[in-house]
């Protein structure tokens, strides 16, 4: 691992930019605990309304799982962690719909093409890619609300046990082969009314 550093003045300010000369978290933390609270508060928020409307907890749910993923992909401004989400999902709901009108089954409330859940397959994908792409950290809280979306579905009786448990392994497998892990720069800034420092983080 590399240090470079660059010292110059710019009005008066001593600026400093060093490249991974010690890890910094601050912006993987402060990510960290974005997602984490926009997912367990959404979680939160659904388990709340469970008595209103499970079904429409999980409706919730499956958008706001895949809005998080991408919302990470431009916190980190990773472009290339963007076009593996779309290939993910695309892949997810490519092999999900293909199932459904192939197979046709009847769902438990009497409606059709209820193998395998749509929003189960949609809402692992984006969990799986949360977890490969950033860690854990994000994986977590994803999958915790991905299951309660899963949980919604039968609940409702818009799906079978086994219909979900698809939906999870397509999402999962999906994301599980498209995703790579993250290995690009994180900067954060920072500095006192004298000084700036800009640290630059390369995650390998």
């Amino acid at each position: 691992m590399k240090v470079l550093a660059f010292i110059g003045r710019l009005m008066g300010y001593e600026f400093a930019a060093v490249s991974t000369i010690v890890p910094s978290k601050r912006q993987h933390e402060v990510l960290t605990a974005l997602v984490a609270t926009v997912l367990l508060a959404a979680l939160d928020c659904c388990v709340l309304s469970a008595a209103d409307g499970i079904q429409t907890a999980g409706d919730v749910l499956q958008f706001v799982l895949p809005a998080t993923a991408g919302g990470l992909t431009l916190g980190y401004r990773d472009g290339q962690g963007a076009l593996q989400l779309g290939e993910s999902l695309g892949v997810t709901l490519g092999v999900t719909y293909a199932l459904k009108y192939s197979i046709d089954e009847r769902r438990p409330n009497g409606g059709s093409q209820s193998f395998p859940s749509g929003h189960t397959s949609i809402s692992f994908s984006a969990a799986e890619f949360m977890r490969k792409r950033y860690d854990w950290e994000y994986g977590v809280p994803a999958y915790a609300a991905a299951s309660f979306v899963a949980y919604s579905r039968v609940e409702s009786r818009e799906h079978h046990p086994r219909d979900v448990v698809a939906g999870a392994g397509i999402g999962i497998l999906s994301s599980y082969i498209f995703t790579k892990p993250y290995k690009g720069w994180n900067a954060s800034l920072e500095g006192d009314t004298k000084s700036f420092a800009l640290r630059l983080n390369r995650r390998f």
